[in-house]
């Protein structure tokens, strides 16, 4: 029997990871990120669905698909739209459910336009400068949450 759950959603460019600008976002490609998080949310005895988009869209609808298919968290990197998309943010306070937002670097360390974030204002929990491991935090809070 399932303790939950967990949805999480990698946005644009992500899909790239390992191979994209490595100096900033590491070696680590999202494969690999994704079966860390399986193989800790199995254990956890934890459901989990891991998808990437470049589509602002998809991701919205993956959010309403959540409201309404069980789905207790989402974790979320919303990448460049963390800085842009109020239609993310709409749809994650139409969630009932726990939401943590996830950056691979420092977001406070790099351009001023990467200091804000629409998805905070949702957040339970934000996590930024971790690398890669800041997916697995934030699925542990998830995890700790319920228990």
């Amino acid at each position: 029997m399932s303790q939950g759950k967990v949805l999480v959603l990698h946005g644009p460019n992500l899909n790239l990871l390992g191979t994209r600008q490595p100096e900033i976002y590491g070696h680590e490609t999202l494969e690999d990120v994704n079966n860390a998080l399986r193989e800790t949310a199995v254990l956890a005895g934890w459901d989990i669905d891991c998808r990437q988009s470049n589509h602002e869209g998809e991701l919205i609808d993956a959010i309403h698909a959540a409201r309404l298919d069980g789905t207790q968290a989402i974790i979320i990197n919303p990448a460049a739209y963390t800085h842009t998309s109020v239609a993310i943010l709409d749809a994650l306070n139409a969630f009932e459910g726990r939401v943590y937002e996830v950056h691979i670097s420092n977001v406070h360390q790099r351009e001023s336009f990467r200091h804000h974030s629409y998805v905070s204002l949702r957040a339970d929990g934000v996590i930024a400068g971790l690398g890669t491991r800041g997916y697995q935090a934030a699925l542990n809070a998830v995890i700790r949450a319920s228990a």
